[in-house]
C-alpha cells in the first residue's frame, strides 16, 4: 500500500502531466489575440502573487539560509527568461510539435552531466539520445509548412519556433536543478511563492523597460479577456505547485522522465484547441521521444 507522501507525489505528477499543456493552450491563445508573450508572463506572475498573499501566514519569511535565496534568485530569472522563449515559441508554432520538443531536456541534462559532473552515459542512456532524435524527426517533418524555413535552409532546428523552444528548454532545464536546491532548503509551498514574487519582480523590470509604449494596449487586452487570463494564471500555479510537490518526493530525473508525459496531451491539445494536423504521426513521434527520455532519466 503507498504511504500518503507517495500517493501526493504521483497524483502530483499526474496533475502537472496535464495542467502543463493546459497552460500552454491558453497562452498560445492570448498571444493569437495580441497579447504580448512578456506581459502575458508578467500578468501571470503577479496574479499569482496577488492569490498567495492571503495564505501569507503559512509561509516563511525569516530563517531562511542564504543558499535558498541564491537558489531562488536563479530559478526565478532561469524561469522568466524560459517562459518568455515558450510563449513566444508557441504565438508561431503549433502546440502539439513544441510539445514533444520537451523531451529534449533529457538531452540537456545528460550533456550538462557529462561536462560538470563527468557521467558518462550508458549505452541505455545514447539509445534514449537516438529515440529522442528519431521521435522529432517524426513529429517535426510533417508539416514544412507549420514552421517556415529560414533562407531555404532544410534543417529543423533552423525553424524559429523550434529554435526558441530549444532555447526556452535549456533554461527551464538550468532553472528546475536550482529550483530542486531551493526546496530542499524550504517547503514546496515557500519555494512556490518567492517563485511567484520573483519572477513578478523581475518580469515587471523588463516591462518598465521594454514595453512603455504597450502599456495600454495590453491593459486593454488583459480586461477583455480576462476569463482566458484567469484560466491560465490557475493552470501555471497548479502545474508549478504540482511540478514542486513531485520535486520534493522523488529524484529529479525520475520526475523528468515522468513529465514528458505531457507530450502526449500537448498533441491532443493542439487537435482539439487549434485543429493542428497529423494528429497520428505526433501522436507516434512523441510516444518514442518519451521512450528516450525515460530511457536517458532512468536507465542511461
Amino acid at each position: 500500500m503507498l504511504s500518503t507522501s507517495s500517493a501526493l507525489t504521483i497524483l502530483a505528477v499526474l496533475i502537472r502531466i496535464v495542467a502543463n499543456p493546459l497552460a500552454n493552450v491558453f497562452q498560445k491563445q492570448l498571444t493569437q489575440r495580441t497579447a504580448n508573450p512578456l506581459f502575458v508572463i508578467g500578468a501571470t506572475y503577479g496574479f499569482l502573487t496577488l492569490v498567495c498573499l492571503p495564505f501569507s501566514s503559512q509561509l516563511q519569511f525569516t530563517g531562511l539560509s542564504a543558499m535558498f535565496w541564491q537558489n531562488i534568485l536563479l530559478t526565478s530569472s532561469f524561469a522568466v527568461i524560459g517562459n518568455v522563449f515558450l510563449v513566444r515559441a508557441l504565438h508561431i508554432g503549433d502546440l502539439s510539435v513544441l510539445g514533444p520538443i520537451n523531451a529534449y531536456k533529457a538531452v540537456v541534462g545528460m550533456i550538462v552531466s557529462v561536462f560538470l559532473l563527468n557521467e558518462i552515459p550508458g549505452w541505455w542512456g545514447l539509445a534514449g539520445l537516438l529515440l529522442i532524435i528519431t521521435g522529432s524527426y517524426v513529429v517535426l517533418n510533417y508539416d514544412q509548412t507549420s514552421f517556415p524555413l529560414q533562407s531555404g535552409n532544410s534543417s529543423l532546428f533552423q525553424r524559429p519556433a523550434v529554435k526558441l523552444r530549444l532555447a526556452a528548454l535549456v533554461f527551464s532545464a538550468i532553472d528546475g536543478a536550482f529550483l530542486k536546491k531551493a526546496i530542499i532548503q524550504s517547503t514546496p509551498v515557500t519555494a512556490f511563492f518567492y517563485w511567484c514574487l520573483l519572477g513578478f519582480l523581475f518580469t515587471f523590470i523588463w516591462l518598465l523597460t521594454t514595453m512603455r509604449s504597450q502599456w495600454r494596449a495590453q491593459l486593454q487586452l488583459l480586461f477583455s479577456q480576462k476569463l482566458t487570463y484567469t484560466a491560465l494564471v490557475l493552470s501555471v500555479g497548479i502545474t508549478q505547485l504540482a511540478s514542486n510537490v513531485a520535486l520534493a518526493g522523488m529524484p529529479v530525473g525520475y520526475a523528468l522522465a515522468l513529465f514528458q508525459t505531457s507530450a502526449l496531451v500537448s498533441v491532443l491539445f493542439g487537435y482539439q484547441f487549434f485543429q493542428e494536423k497529423g494528429i497520428i504521426r505526433k501522436l507516434i513521434g512523441a510516444s518514442i521521444m518519451i521512450a528516450g527520455a525515460v530511457l536517458i532519466t532512468v536507465l542511461g
